[in-house]
């Protein structure tokens, strides 16, 4: 064979060795960072994110607190060749300056490519992680993971009916809250009149999820409502004016509420929390709102409550 067909062979080779991008942008359910994944890549069913046929390769699409990139870009901006071998890139995608690394370590006894990027979203931080095994690593090359991450784009929000599908609960009354985020998906939501810009503690606002983490005996509630509600994170010099056995929807439960000092601006707050008991998990539902908002805001939060009801 001629050299020039033989260099022509090893393109077309390369060609069809590299893994092409899909054709849209796929965000995650519940995700509000998105990319056009490698072909080979599906949906994943057990994370939000994307993986191969065999489960090997695993592309991780996340959210992360706001000031993540600011840090991230900070130590990259001042150590501009890295630590420990591993040199920090910046990169321009649809969402804006990423910064990712790549590195090799190890999986157990297993030897693959890890890959870390993040963008700013403005009030949160995306970031997408991936994992090569090493025999991968011919065909999902580095050159391969940089044209993904350069796909990297972010949606303003996640549709209110996608996030809800996540929960493993039904919400069927939302209060007429404005904004509805999971905190974390299929764990937790919160549905706020606030958004992330301006803060949430100045208006009325809901966190709703489940807890594994039980009272090993009845009589071990009141302690730990009271123990659990004076520890909600943010809420500062925690008042106790009322907790007390209830039953929502038939099942045990308990009430307490708090006055307590929240938010940057300190804020004056009466707090609820209603823990349900009853399954593996328990369901933990926390209003907090302004205390001058408080009378017109507490039949918001029963509302929600009351309607919200198991799967199936």
């Amino acid at each position: 064979m001629k050299p020039s067909r033989l260099l022509a062979a090893f393109a077309l080779l390369a060609a069809v060795m590299r893994p092409s991008l899909a054709a849209d942008t796929i965000f995650p359910q519940g995700v509000r960072v998105g990319l056009t994944p490698l072909v080979g890549l599906t949906k994943s069913k057990t994370f939000p994110g994307f993986e191969s046929e065999d489960q090997n390769v695993k592309v991780l699409v996340t959210e992360l607190p706001s000031d993540a990139y600011g840090e991230i870009k900070k130590v990259f901006t001042e150590n501009p060749q890295g630590a420990g071998g591993i040199k920090p890139h910046s990169m321009e995608t649809p969402a804006g300056t990423a910064y990712y690394t790549a590195e090799t370590g190890k999986e157990g006894a297993n030897t693959v490519r890890r890959y870390s990027m993040i963008v700013s979203g403005g009030t949160f931080s995306g970031y997408v992680a991936v994992q090569v095994p090493e025999n991968a690593t011919k065909i999902y090359t580095d050159d391969a993971i940089q044209q993904m991450f350069s796909t990297v784009a972010l949606r303003k929000e996640v549709p209110v009916e996608e996030q809800l599908e996540l929960m493993p609960f039904r919400i069927t009354d939302l209060g007429n809250f404005k904004n509805i985020r999971t905190l974390a998906p299929g764990a937790a939501m919160i549905l706020a009149d606030g958004d992330e810009a301006s803060g949430f503690e100045p208006a009325p606002f809901m966190i709703i999820g489940l807890i594994g983490a039980t009272p090993p005996e009845p009589d071990d509630r009141a302690r730990f409502a009271q123990q659990t509600a004076t520890q909600i994170p943010g809420v500062r010099e925690a008042r106790l004016t009322m907790s007390e056995p209830i039953r929502i929807d038939g099942m045990p439960a308990y009430e307490t509420r708090i006055d307590a000092i929240s938010g940057k601006d300190n804020t004056a707050v009466t707090v609820v929390q209603w823990l349900r008991f009853g399954g593996p998990q328990m369901l933990r539902i926390v209003g907090s709102a302004p205390r001058d908002q408080w009378p017109a805001a507490f039949p918001r939060f029963r509302s929600v409550r009351d309607g919200i009801k198991p799967r199936g």
